[in-house]
């Protein structure tokens, strides 16, 4: 399923307001941080490279999505990690998540990455099985008490 005119857009100010209200479901606050908290947390971490965007549909802002894009230092130094994703609750369900992940990852490989990077952190609820069907597979490692997922991407 594709969400059509889904596509990402750099925050500014005339739309911070209407991406930070963006909420996930009740039952999803344990896995993901507010986009407030979210653009606080990287705000406070310049040394992780963060790279934000919101997720639009049409002129509508429906998600949130933050990479750590090639720190220079740190455990992902010169990799790309997925540190935020979410889909505000009213808009989900519509492959809306999917196709900001599938953007994120071309933007990714086009800069020359060979893989994607992200985590989650376990419990009833938790977003590993949209990982899964994307593609992403555990490395084995544990960050802080969330799962490493691995995206490869294929050699050209």
């Amino acid at each position: 399923m594709r969400s059509p005119g889904v596509h990402l857009r750099e925050i500014t100010d005339d739309d911070r307001d209407a991406v930070r209200a963006l909420r996930v479901r009740r039952d999803q606050k344990q896995f993901v941080a507010s986009v407030s908290q979210s653009l606080k947390e990287a705000a406070k971490k310049p040394e992780a490279n963060p790279w934000c965007r919101a997720v639009y549909c049409g002129d509508e802002p429906v998600g949130f999505v933050m990479l750590s894009w090639k720190p220079p230092a740190g455990l992902y130094k010169g990799r790309h990690f997925l540190w935020r994703l979410l889909v505000d609750k009213r808009y989900q369900g519509r492959g809306i998540g999917r196709e900001a992940l599938m953007q994120v990852a071309t933007l990714v490989r086009a800069d020359g990455a060979t893989e994607l990077l992200t985590s989650y952190e376990p419990g009833d609820g938790e977003p590993w099985p949209f990982y899964q069907k994307f593609g992403f597979e555990p490395t084995g490692e544990i960050d802080d008490g969330e799962i490493v997922l691995r995206l490869a991407f294929p050699t050209r």
